[in-house]
């Protein structure tokens, strides 16, 4: 008689549940990291508003208490934005500033089209070498193009105007990169349907693509004109014996009334009223201009 030992029956334990002692751990470490975060944001959010807030609270006080260290501002008086207003045009020079915006953001904005729809949409001898000329004229800095762009002005008898401000930026080599990165994202089954029925390429430019990329243009186009209402190098160098933007009066202003920073206080509170309004209204399409160009 034979015995065959069997073996013995594995019996498996199922898994130990995760100890909610070993958890709370984890959980007051991620919830510690979180507070650390937001308080940091916090904090840096203060330091960014604060020098605005000092802005207009000091413009807002009395002015023989522009000095004043007391973030509290009472009783409010408007005698520094009275004097601003009957001491300088300022609404000429708003109105003036408004108009150079708008026309180089636009001008920006039609230039940045038509090269991106280019570039993005034909195959043509030298388009890289061409592309990388834009690209490379993004790079160089200011002071680099400062001189001959003066010169240049200088030349064509531009300088102490406005148009001496606007034609040497007229094209914008950021908006064309941007476009660019917008056009070849666009489905090329819309461009080959509009094709068939016959369009031409203006037309499918105009009828199709423009149409169908109004979020991404509006962002770009409140992105050029915040970015040309706040140039000032340029505009100062190009207007030196006039005071037609506001930016260069600004200036003047502030070397005529010296220590009166009451007064300088409220010109450069209602240089930035504008801009202020702008975002108010507009708050998602610029949030979303600066997402959508990766700066945050």
């Amino acid at each position: 008689m034979a015995f065959v030992v069997l073996p013995a029956p594995t019996v498996r334990v199922p898994a130990a549940p995760p100890s909610a002692v070993s958890e709370r751990p984890r959980g007051l470490a991620r919830l510690a990291g979180l507070s650390g975060a937001h308080l940091l944001l916090v904090v840096l959010a203060l330091v960014s508003v604060l020098p605005v807030y000092w802005m207009f609270a000091t413009a807002l006080r009395d002015p023989e208490d522009a000095l004043s260290q007391n973030p509290v501002v009472w009783p409010v008086s408007l005698d520094n934005l009275r004097y601003v207003w009957e001491a300088i045009p300022l609404g000429s020079m708003l109105l003036h500033t408004f108009g150079m915006a708008l026309v180089l953001s636009v001008a920006q904005l039609l230039v940045a089209i038509l090269a991106a729809y280019g570039f993005a949409r034909w195959s043509f001898p030298g388009r890289k070498l061409l592309f990388l000329l834009f690209v490379g004229s993004w790079l160089v800095p200011f002071q680099v193009t400062m001189i001959p762009n003066y010169l240049l002005v200088s030349r064509l008898g531009l300088l102490d105007t406005v148009a001496g401000v606007v034609v040497p930026n007229l094209c914008s080599a950021f908006a064309v990169l941007l476009m660019r990165q917008h056009m070849q994202a666009f489905p090329t089954d819309l461009l080959d349907a509009a094709q068939m029925d016959g369009r031409s390429s203006w037309g499918t430019l105009w009828r199709v693509v423009v149409p169908n990329m109004q979020p991404a243009l509006a962002a770009l186009a409140i992105m050029l004109f915040i970015s040309a209402w706040n140039e000032y190098l340029w505009p100062s160098l190009v207007l030196r014996s006039t005071d037609q933007l506001v930016q260069v009066g600004i200036r003047s202003f502030l070397g005529a009334e010296g220590n009166n920073w009451g007064a300088v206080m409220a010109a450069s509170g209602l240089a930035c009223v504008p801009i202020l309004l702008i975002y108010l209204f507009l708050q998602r399409y610029v949030v979303d201009a600066f997402v959508r160009s990766g700066l945050r």
